[in-house]
């Protein structure tokens, strides 16, 4: 009898801002501004990363693959997103959903990792620059970035597979913009402690062990840089760092400002906290990707002239 009650899900809906329709429009026009601006300012990073021969480091080529990451993360999103804003069913097949979930977990996973490897570049490059050119090596730095592609991906098809095998019974709205996993477990009507405990294991993998050695990595560069005698060289020793530092204090506080706030008891303040927890999710979606080229860009000068550089060199050959 409980197998005869079971329905296949063949789509799910997804509940998106479909209780505040005036809402939608507005950030129709918003997240599509946004969207464009990640293509253009990660797309130029990329192109001027690859362009630029005095780009040519281990810093510059991670920072390429963290911009062509987050074009990548957006993108199996975002459109999804803005298709739901005009849309007033807004339904993703199964499979579609599968995909969806795939890559925006293996986008953020892979992100931990490479913020991490960052981190570790920055230290070399700091704490230890005359051993930096053997350690940070190209044979060294090329498959630190592709072993975090591979794990990211290799822990997204691990939960997704997990996830795609549980039983949906009927009830296939997902009170989300997109396919976030956790939503989708939530619809599930079999045990999920199993996904649960693997999801634990893949965070601390993925966000504990990155943010302690991510710490642990700028303790030795705040010591280093307090040890320098001159403020002149303090300052740009720090500069070197600010940047990716930024970035990990964005990246990470967003995180944990979505995880670590206390649930609701009163049945109207949790429907005030769903939905500002789909808005903070979007935020993190979306404005994270948006500052990264732009911290980038404005805290590093070598970016800033390779980008000074290509505009003059378009406006040459224009000419």
């Amino acid at each position: 009898m409980e197998v005869a009650n079971q329905s296949i899900v063949a789509e799910f809906v997804l509940l998106g801002l479909s209780d505040q329709p005036r809402l939608e429009k507005t950030f129709f026009v918003l997240i599509l501004l946004v969207y464009l601006v990640i293509l253009l300012g990660n797309g130029v990073l990329i192109l001027v990363t690859v362009s630029n021969s005095h780009l040519h480091t281990p810093m510059y080529f991670f920072l390429g693959n963290l911009s062509f990451l987050d074009i990548c993360y957006t993108t199996s999103s975002i459109p999804l997103v803005l298709d739901g804003f005009l849309t007033p069913r807004k339904t993703i097949s199964f499979s579609g959903c599968a995909v969806q979930m795939f890559l925006s977990f293996a986008m953020g996973a892979t992100e931990c990792l490479l913020l991490g490897m960052m981190a570790f570049d920055r230290y070399m490059a700091i704490c230890n620059p005359l051993r930096y050119p053997a350690v940070m090596s190209k044979a060294a730095y090329m498959p630190m970035a592709a072993s975090s592609w591979v794990a990211g991906g290799a822990n997204s098809l691990v939960q997704v597979s997990l996830a795609v095998q549980l039983p949906f019974c009927g009830d296939n709205v997902i009170n989300h913009f997109t396919c976030e996993i956790l939503a989708v477990l939530k619809l599930a009507c079999a045990d999920i402690s199993i996904n649960v405990i693997s999801m634990g294991v893949a965070n601390v993998i993925f966000l504990g062990f990155p943010v302690l050695f991510i710490f642990i990595s700028y303790l030795f560069i705040l010591i280093t840089i307090l040890r320098i005698p001159s403020a002149e060289g303090q300052r740009k020793a720090f500069s070197t760092c600010s940047a990716h530092l930024t970035v990990v204090v964005i990246f990470y506080g967003t995180i944990l400002f979505m995880y670590a706030k206390p649930k609701s008891k009163d049945p109207l303040g949790a429907n005030k906290k769903d939905v500002s927890d789909k808005l903070i999710s979007l935020f993190y979606g979306v404005v994270t990707p948006m500052l990264n080229p732009i911290i980038y860009s404005l805290r590093n000068k070598d970016v800033k002239a390779a980008v000074r550089s290509l505009l003059s060199q378009k406006c040459f050959t224009q000419r």
